[in-house]
């Protein structure tokens, strides 16, 4: 079954769950999906069947979604205080003076048979969807949309270095949520 005969419309939840992910923001998601709908309907006969019809649909919402946010970007510059989200603090509590864990963390176990594991699925979107606005998008933008280091920069008008230290942040926030809530939680 083609998309363009199935209803696009029973795939909007979970598009739309994905869109707000990425953007944070409910009003450009549903301008992203809305898009992607569109050009789906638009254009049917890109859908070669090489995919499943939701697999195709998010492709085309990747591509929306970065449409997206550099129409937000280019309306507000996004501040980039380096420390105003408290990550000074929570790197000092987590190493100690020679730059090595404080406290080893605890054993994840096997990280890719968790990752095929629903519950770990939501536990992981929650501890994203906690980072601060900022920390979150350049992760969505680096680790889920897969965009390059230059583009990411560009978009947002950062440096390299500014952008390392804020994935690097966020990384360590998303490992502390994860500790708390799914790894420290097990055991």
């Amino acid at each position: 079954m083609s998309p363009a005969t199935a209803s696009l419309d029973a795939f909007r939840p979970r598009l739309l769950r994905y869109a707000r992910m990425q953007l944070r923001n409910d009003a450009w998601a549903e301008d992203a999906v809305s898009e992607t709908l569109l050009a789906a309907l638009e254009k049917p006969e890109a859908f070669a069947g090489r995919a499943q019809p939701l697999t195709w649909l998010i492709g085309i919402l990747k591509h929306k979604i970065v449409d997206q946010l550099r129409r937000q970007t280019r309306e507000t510059r996004l501040a980039c205080d380096t420390d105003e989200d408290g990550s000074e603090a929570l790197e000092n509590a987590l190493f100690d003076a020679t730059g090595h864990f404080a406290e080893l963390p605890a054993d994840w176990g096997n990280p890719e048979a968790s990752l095929g594991e629903r519950q770990f699925v939501v536990v992981l979107d929650a501890c994203v969807e906690k980072l601060p606005n900022q920390l979150g998008r350049v992760f969505l933008m680096r680790e889920w949309l897969e965009l390059e280091t230059d583009e990411i920069c560009k978009e947002l008008g950062i440096t390299s270095t500014n952008l390392w230290v804020m994935l690097h942040r966020a990384r360590l926030r998303l490992r502390e949520c994860l500790q708390l809530n799914w790894f420290g939680a097990r055991q």
